[in-house]
């Protein structure tokens, strides 16, 4: 073992024995950003950056499984990224799809679809259904995997939703405007029923959500992390968390 590779090793478990497990995030969402410039840094190709961020997701699992966490929200290809060249595009579903049947068939994991099914090839929502049959009574952490996801076209399609519940039912337009809540909202949204994020964690150095979970992450912590999300560590997970249990949480005030 190099030098190198040793202190890390040790630093990494200095950083978990003083992780403060009661203070452990229930429910992390992560935008996996950077694939590209990775795969560019180290003269690769984009479908190679792709590949290797693909194979870095059962990794973060792991880690979580270690840490108790419950839920992991995985943001594997947007909306806008549908609108990418073929090129580029075909060969990153192909990748997605070929994620989401190891995670089905590993046997630790959930497997719930989050996003619109009905943007997406026909074999990725075939795929996408076959995973939560297969997985999804699983008795492990609970793995929403975003593909064809977009936070405003989540919230429209809550709202859409709600008014044709509440239309089936003889409710008015008139009378849903005068009894909607925030809670019939949440009641509709492709993460029904689970809590929502308590720690975001973006790759790559940017410092925005773009439009990742809009309306759950309303009261979330971030954190922005430097690296490329195939090269991201271990003890970068650790840090993030750390980082979230040293913070006091004010939900908004």
């Amino acid at each position: 073992m190099k030098l190198r590779d040793l202190v890390y090793k040790l630093y990494a478990r200095r950083v978990e024995d003083r992780l403060d497990h009661t203070r452990v995030p229930k429910h992390i969402g992560v935008i996996l950003d950077g694939n590209r410039r990775w795969a560019k840094a180290s003269g690769g190709t984009a479908e190679q950056g792709h590949q290797a961020g693909a194979e870095k997701i059962r990794e973060l699992l792991g880690w979580c499984t270690e840490t108790d966490v419950e839920v992991v929200t995985l943001w594997l290809l947007s909306t806008d990224n549908l609108t990418r060249p073929e090129n580029e595009l075909l060969p990153l579903v192909g990748i997605i799809e070929d994620t989401v049947r190891d995670l089905a068939s590993d046997g630790r994991w959930r497997v719930h679809h989050v996003g619109q099914l009905d943007l997406l090839p026909g074999r990725t929502q075939q795929v996408l259904k076959e995973a939560e049959e297969q997985a999804g009574e699983v008795d492990g952490i609970l793995v929403n995997v975003a593909v064809g996801y977009g936070g405003r076209q989540e919230i429209t399609d809550a709202v859409r939703s709600l008014m044709s519940d509440r239309a089936a039912r003889g409710v008015s337009l008139a009378r849903l405007a005068e009894e909607l809540t925030v809670e019939d909202i949440s009641e509709h949204l492709y993460t029904r029923g689970q809590p929502d994020p308590d720690l975001v964690i973006r790759t790559s150095g940017e410092q925005r959500l773009s439009g990742f979970m809009l309306w759950q992450s309303a009261h979330s912590e971030y954190y922005f992390c430097e690296v490329f999300w195939p090269a991201f560590r271990k003890v970068d997970f650790l840090r993030a968390l750390r980082d979230y249990a040293a913070r006091n949480r004010r939900y908004g005030g």
